[in-house]
């Protein structure tokens, strides 16, 4: 009789230890359980659908269900909620719109992910008001836009969600109004992108209200007006984009225990603290490789290659999930931003580092190649050490850079190694010194 894996969740952490497991023993029983119909979709892609880019939503679906029972023989079953985890037993409960049922396990994994916080706005329930956050809300925004022809349009967040949506909203004709409560947009990117990205935005036609907080919206039937502290402004579409929470009810009411981020802890492996129920995904917690500390970064390649990870060990190889840098990038408009590792020098002195900073600019080709474009580096390091702690960039081109960083953190550089880096030159891609080697080097002056 063969093992069985059950897997909670059909998108990223899930879809991939299902296709790892049998693809290493295809002879293992390997049932997926998704509350929903869609599995296995770009998440990232959603705005992009909503701007018209994206012709189909169909498109954002990496390998669909039928592929997945057909071609790779997973026993993948959409509309069915696992809605009870019973250890004792190795048993989860599943419900469907017709029945249910229990189903054994000898290895579990749980992959439930995130979803949007919801903020006790008044108002939050009104058609015309969304969050962002799964193919469905995608679909919804979109044939609300076109079905309603909205003129006005109130984002609530500078996050990541609300930086993509307002270039969504504003490529359909809309007039875009950006609220974020705290000073800067992309608040975790730093003051040196935040300004970057703030005048961009304000060049292309995003009307910006920082520094203010939103009670709520208000309408008859649709949303009219956004409530703010000082007064309203009329508003005939929101999408309220304001962070995710990782979904652990299920696991934590199993006993399973949360980590100091509040999402599920996890060993190396992915294991929980119950030695056959693993977590991956946006629901559980990875190790942050410049602390060394958990961490919660809900990223689509942290996810995947969790889940490809515990697919491995559950047939039997050992293998490590990976940690995060939190490397992440997004695209304003014409610009791109991104970061990695830590920044922000309040959270560095809480990791025990005397954190140093740098901020240069420099071209991203040859001074005397066309059409080259400016990128604003940041590097942080530690000064006793040496260590590179983290980095930001942005610019009109170059912001995929920010590997070079990512993969420094990773190999546990110091801002000298990184210096001396033999990275790629001529004149169409960089100049000789590259924009992250010239960082490096001013950091590098700036230690000693």
């Amino acid at each position: 009789m063969t093992d069985t894996f059950v897997i909670i969740g059909g998108d990223a952490a899930g879809m991939s230890a299902a296709s790892k497991a049998k693809r290493e023993d295809p002879d293992r029983n390997v049932i997926v359980f998704e509350k929903g119909e869609w599995v296995s979709y770009a998440a990232c892609g959603m705005p992009y659908y909503v701007k018209g880019e994206v012709d189909e939503l169909d498109d954002l679906v990496a390998v669909t269900p039928e592929e997945f029972r057909e071609e790779r023989d997973v026993d993948l079953r959409t509309g069915a909620e696992v809605v009870d985890i019973d250890r004792e037993a190795n048993l989860v409960t599943v419900e469907t719109d017709d029945e249910t049922y229990e189903q054994p396990y000898d290895d579990l994994l749980v992959a439930t992910g995130a979803s949007a916080i919801k903020p006790p706005f008044e108002g939050l329930d009104l058609e015309g008001v969304f969050t962002i956050h799964d193919m469905d809300e995608a679909d919804a925004i979109e044939d609300y836009v076109t079905a309603h022809g909205p003129e006005t349009a109130a984002i609530v967040g500078g996050g990541y969600v609300g930086i993509e949506m307002a270039e969504a909203l504003s490529a359909r004709g809309i007039d875009v109004h950006l609220y974020e409560m705290l000073p800067h947009v992309l608040q975790p990117f730093g003051e040196a992108v935040a300004e970057v990205v703030e005048d961009h935005l304000r060049e292309q036609g995003i009307e910006l209200h920082l520094e203010t907080p939103v009670s709520g919206f208000d309408g008859a039937d649709r949303v009219e007006t956004v409530e703010l502290e000082d007064g309203t402004v009329d508003a005939d579409v929101a999408i309220v984009g304001v962070g995710v929470a990782p979904n652990t009810d299920l696991a934590e009411e199993a006993g399973i225990e949360l980590g100091p981020t509040e999402a599920i802890e996890t060993d190396e492996y992915g294991r929980t603290n119950d030695e056959n129920v693993y977590a991956a995904g946006d629901c559980a917690e990875a190790t942050n490789v410049v602390t060394g500390e958990p961490d919660h970064v809900p990223l689509a390649l942290t996810a995947n290659r969790a889940g490809r990870a515990i697919g491995q060990t559950v047939t039997g190889d050992p293998t490590p999930t990976g940690g995060t840098a939190g490397t992440a990038i997004v695209k304003a408009f014409d610009l791109g931003a991104a970061r990695t590792g830590i920044i922000d020098e309040d959270r560095a002195h809480e990791a025990g580092f005397d954190p140093v900073s740098v901020t240069v600019s420099a071209s991203t080709r040859a001074h005397y190649y066309p059409d080259g474009a400016e990128l604003t580096v940041t590097l942080v390091a530690d000064r006793e050490s040496g260590k590179l702690l983290g980095g930001t960039v942005v610019g009109r081109e170059g912001a995929k850079r920010i590997d070079t960083v990512a993969t420094a953190l990773t190999s546990g550089m110091t801002v000298s190694e990184l210096q001396n880096a033999d990275l790629a030159y001529a004149p169409p891609f960089s100049p000789v010194w590259d924009p992250i080697l010239t960082a490096a080097k001013v950091l590098s002056g700036k230690l000693e």
